[in-house]
């Protein structure tokens, strides 16, 4: 693909770089000027200095790839953020928003929510899908709901003037292309949130987009909203990239908005699952989205990496007749764009996953000791 692609990967024996991919090799750009993703990003235009910086030659995208996926002796794929808070905004499409509400009310149980689903669309259908969060016509379907005994805290950061922007995990802990993505084994009701994921620096300025797979526990959230943390923050359970694309004159915040991303669910029992969602359904501007995330409310002097949220919700059954989707582990997930590319991951439970080792603290270690800070 064309188009100005940076990401990180992990060199046996030295550590991460920032690397450049053009015309299916890697090149490693790593400098003084800029050591981290959180550099290069800070940058007026770094689309312009990743093309322009002097490289060194990796290897071909391809053999980086299979080292990654067969855990080889060579260069690794990494997540291609570092510093970056990771930040994520729920209930953001109507089609979901209705998801929550229902898991809400089932309590976590996915047979429960078989029913009530039914009921739901039997009263208001999919008549919220083209709704705009904080509207006049939201607060008359707002008040409609209340009226019906139907609202609920989902509803109200759905379609309300705020949106639901929660930490989805903690710098450096993100996982990359071909990474095992963790599934906490408490969970028996969950499915992957096929994203796009925006790359915005100190000032607000988003900078790019990659894919990203926001985990969801369904039966941990449903039980309470208030375990949130339980149900999104856990080992291995946020997946970014294969890279970030920059902005440039060939891709720009309004190619987001009009992002297509396919989904498909790869089983070793055979299972297959496959969808597609379209930005041009979200019910908030995603740059409303990075006002509501940063500002003078909230700083982030390493910048900040911000998952959209999802119209996925699947509801097809795996094992009967309303027990709907839920994960197992070996599930093969891809996410795919056009323009972005593919995120390819493994599910695993979180604790048979990798444990996350190398923090902010080895980060800058290593960075002091090859004398790039």
């Amino acid at each position: 693909m064309n188009g100005a692609f940076v990401g990180r990967v992990g060199i046996p024996s030295v550590g991460p770089a920032v690397v450049y991919v053009q015309s299916g090799h890697v090149y490693d750009i790593t400098s003084r000027e800029c050591p981290t993703m959180r550099d290069l990003l800070e940058l007026e235009d770094p689309a312009a200095f990743a093309k322009a910086a002097k490289r060194t030659l990796l290897g071909p995208l391809v053999e980086i790839e299979e080292s990654t996926r067969e855990g080889g002796s060579g260069c690794k794929l990494l997540a291609p953020i570092d510093l970056q808070a990771v930040k994520a905004c729920g209930v953001t499409f109507a089609r979901s928003m209705i998801e929550r509400v229902i898991e809400e009310r089932a309590g976590g149980d996915p047979a429960l929510a078989s029913r009530i689903r039914q009921e739901i669309f039997a009263l208001v259908g999919m008549s919220l899908r083209d709704l705009k969060a904080g509207s006049e016509d939201a607060a008359r379907v707002k008040a409609a709901l209340i009226k019906e005994g139907l609202w609920s805290q989902y509803l109200e950061v759905g379609i309300g003037p705020d949106a639901e922007v929660f930490t989805k995990a903690q710098p450096m802990s993100s996982v990359g292309h071909l990474a095992q993505c963790g599934l906490h084994p408490a969970s028996n009701w969950n499915n992957p949130e096929p994203e796009i994921v925006l790359a915005i620096d100190s000032l607000g300025r988003v900078k790019g987009a990659a894919l990203g797979n926001d985990v969801n526990l369904r039966d941990v959230e449903g039980r309470s909203a208030l375990l949130l943390g339980k149900a999104k923050d856990n080992n291995a359970s946020c997946a970014i990239g294969p890279f970030i694309r920059l902005f440039d004159e060939s891709y720009s915040i309004d190619d987001v908005r009009s992002a297509k991303l396919d989904l498909r669910v790869e089983g070793i029992d055979g299972f297959v699952l496959t969808g597609s969602s379209s930005m041009s359904e979200i019910s908030r501007d995603p740059l409303d989205l990075v006002t509501q995330a940063i500002g003078k409310h909230h700083q982030y002097p390493d910048g900040l990496v911000l998952f959209l949220g999802t119209l996925f919700a699947p509801t097809e059954d795996r094992e009967g007749p309303g027990q709907g989707f839920t994960h197992k582990p070996g599930d093969r997930v891809l996410i795919s764009n056009d323009a972005l590319g593919t995120l390819e991951n493994q599910m695993q439970s979180t604790d048979a996953c990798a444990p996350w080792e190398f923090g902010t603290a080895a980060l800058m270690r290593n960075l002091a000791g090859r004398n790039l800070i």
